[in-house]
């Protein structure tokens, strides 16, 4: 039962092995490049709005769709760009008459790793949030290119001052007919909703479609770029189903062209997102298409296009109404749109979920309410887990002191029953029977743990309330690796830095390991399981080694209470039930392997 418990332990090290390998944040040298693009960005957006009149010639891109320009549309390919700038309490956005598009949407209460605001839109592809259509004298037409006209009281609004709500019109003219997109944006929500209106636009839009797109994704935000392109997808919803892409391998464009009822399109990075939501059910299918592309200095960036598919019906007026969100995934903003949205946050394995959603979330939550630190909300999370595992931690305590003071006999069986295998796995049996002794029982609580270890990783790994949260001395963010001793090399599978929690979990649980093994024979667990989970967890989020170093440091002095009080207590043989032969243990005496006597 040694080897086989041994083996035990090694197997479940293994499992964790292989799955923090591949879930574990990969490592990557700083990203040189992003304080220059962002240094560019915080140029452009600390220039007054009053430049919104800025009167432009046709850039290269509208010269190059004026030259094969559909006749319906060669007066709005060239104007007068105009800028809006609609300030909420939580984002501004800038709006821009080239497309009617949004050109910038910066985020108020959310940093960049290198401390600028987030802003999410890639201004370099000139905006997003356009059209697609094709016409009746036979070319494509992407709105983003074309000239718009507007209703918008002036160049800048603010909301929150006595107003909460604002609707602005753009309006793209065409020969014959128009395109009116309306935005309505309201000051406490991520959220703007979108309404297109297509007045007399018969002769103009062929093939009873258009596609309502955003071409370019969400820029990226944190430091480790691989990290975060791992995470980062697309995805469609329609008919109950999920559909996603993963651009996974430069040079391949993934690609999913869906049709039927469709609620929504979306990508996603590692904490913020951009959905498009059929308010009024009128999409009629789905297309998603994603672009793999090395960044500087090793990094990585995956880019997608999302689009909702809008039959048109060749009518004299047709519209269709939409949701945009563009902002956080945080958990209960997302839920709050009541169309299985929050589908899109990665919160671990199918059957994990239910334990991230239902327990953990609330749990961290209501926690928060009272503790503003989140490390001390992680704190508190490991002694509530700890207690509900007490009881059965207790068990296993006790199942391993009676098998350490087992010892001794087991030995004495080996050398009495050498030459009988089948006899002495009979008085094995007999002895942990006869002392109430379950050989597996020292197994239970680390398999509990593992869904526990899991969940923690998914919610810690994705929960933007620990992105930047700080704890206290060097660690300044719980989501993130904390680093505590920088390497001039990096050595596989850990990295170029030490993270403090990992080395402190590392210690703790050598501690625990040497106080509950006791057999020669078995030493080598006390370093290796240590070693092992030391280079696996040392690029893991530094909330998840914060809980198994308290979990490990509470476990210590459980043992050294129980150590204390019952190390001296001398083995007493349970009472027997009447009538017995029914239990585990002669279930499993009865199956083992029968030897032909001599």
């Amino acid at each position: 039962m040694d080897k086989q418990s041994t083996l035990g332990f090694v197997l479940i090290a293994l499992v964790l092995m292989v799955w923090m390998w591949y879930s574990a944040p990969k490592p990557q040298p700083a990203r040189q490049d992003a304080q220059s693009q962002h240094a560019v960005q915080h140029d452009t957006a600390s220039k007054p709005a009053a430049a919104v009149q800025q009167a432009v010639q046709p850039s290269e891109t509208a010269q190059a769709v004026q030259d094969g320009q559909s006749k319906y549309f060669v007066q709005a390919s060239s104007g007068t760009e105009q800028i809006i700038t609609v300030e909420t309490d939580k984002y501004i956005a800038e709006l821009s008459t080239h497309g009617g598009v949004i050109k910038k949407w910066t985020l108020k209460h959310y940093n960049t790793w290198d401390q600028y605001p987030v802003q999410l839109v890639d201004q370099t592809k000139g905006g997003d949030l356009s059209l697609l259509f094709n016409t009746e004298d036979g070319k494509q037409i992407n709105t983003k290119t074309l000239y718009c006209t507007t209703n918008a009281p002036s160049s800048k609004v603010t909301l929150g001052e006595g107003r909460n709500d604002i609707t602005i019109d753009f309006t793209l003219q065409a020969e014959t007919g128009s395109i009116v997109k309306k935005f309505t944006f309201n000051n406490d929500t991520y959220n703007v909703d979108i309404d297109i209106k297509l007045l007399s636009m018969q002769s103009v839009i062929a093939n009873y479609e258009y596609q309502v797109m955003w071409e370019n994704g969400i820029r990226f935000a944190e430091h480790n770029s691989v990290d975060e392109a791992k995470v980062a997808l697309a995805y469609s919803f329609a008919g109950g189903e999920l559909t996603q892409i993963d651009a996974s391998k430069e040079g391949e464009t993934p690609t999913s062209n869906t049709s039927g009822a469709t609620e929504w399109v979306a990508s996603r990075t590692k904490y913020f997102a951009v959905a498009m939501l059929s308010n009024d059910k009128k999409a009629s299918g789905a297309y998603l298409e994603g672009h793999h592309i090395a960044a500087a200095n090793q990094g990585v960036v995956k880019q997608y296009g999302i689009a909702l598919k809008v039959p048109y019906k060749n009518g004299a007026e047709e519209s269709t109404q939409l949701s945009l969100y563009l902002g956080p995934l945080e958990y209960s903003t997302i839920k709050g749109y009541n169309r299985e949205l929050e589908k899109i946050i990665n919160l671990g394995w199918t059957w994990i979920r239910p334990i991230t959603m239902f327990l953990f979330i609330p749990f961290f939550h209501m926690l928060h309410i009272f503790i503003s630190n989140y490390g001390l909300v992680i704190i508190v999370f490991s002694i509530a887990i700890k207690l509900l595992l007490h009881p059965l931690t207790k068990k296993s305590l006790d199942s391993m002191r009676k098998m350490q003071k087992l010892q001794p006999i087991m030995e004495e069986l080996k050398v009495k029953y050498k030459d009988d295998a089948n006899a002495m796995n009979v008085q094995t049996m007999k002895l942990y029977k006869d002392y109430g002794v379950n050989p597996a029982g020292g197994c239970l609580p680390m398999l509990l743990q593992m869904p526990i270890l899991f969940a923690l990783y998914a919610l810690f790994a994705s929960a933007i309330e620990l992105r930047q949260a700080p704890f206290i001395w060097w660690i300044k963010d719980l989501s993130v690796p904390d680093v505590l001793i920088s390497l001039p090399f990096t050595l596989p599978l850990v990295g170029n830095f030490l993270s403090g929690l990992t080395l402190a979990m590392g210690i703790t649980m050598f501690v625990q390991q040497k106080m509950t093994t006791t057999d020669p024979r078995q030493a080598q667990m006390v370093w290796m399981m240590p070693i092992m989970f030391t280079i696996m967890f040392n690029n893991l989020p530094a909330g998840l080694n914060l809980y198994y170093l308290v979990f490990n440091l509470l476990s210590i002095g459980q043992q050294y209470y129980v150590n204390k009080k019952h190390g001296s207590e001398p083995l007493q043989k349970v009472p027997q039930k009447k009538g017995g032969g029914n239990g585990w243990m002669e279930k499993l005496t009865k199956q083992l392997p029968q030897q032909p006597k001599k």
